[in-house]
């Protein structure tokens, strides 16, 4: 019925409105859920857990998001290592 009746077809258009305008939101979230994943898979090979490898970070004053921590983790594991080992040094201090 959506595609013949008009009164059930302008409820579908703005029912498809409300979900766009939710989902745009939702995109961003899943996203940083994501990079969040990627990020722990990797800290832990390091050694680290996420919340370790995050403060570390701060500690040492570094910088980085976790879009491009985690376009490291996938793509660059050698400077994802080195990025580890800056947040461990930083700990341990």
């Amino acid at each position: 019925s959506k595609h013949t009746l008009f009164k059930t077809a302008k409820q579908q258009v703005m029912k498809s409105y409300m979900y766009a305008y939710r989902d745009r939101r939702q995109t961003k979230r899943n996203f940083r859920r994501l990079w969040i994943t990627r990020i722990n898979a990797a800290a832990r090979m390091n050694g680290l857990s996420y919340s370790q490898m995050m403060h570390g970070l701060k500690l040492a004053g570094v910088e980085m998001n976790r879009k491009m921590l985690a376009e490291l983790a996938v793509n660059d594991a050698a400077s994802f290592t080195a990025v580890a080992e800056q947040a461990k040094t930083a700990l341990n201090k």
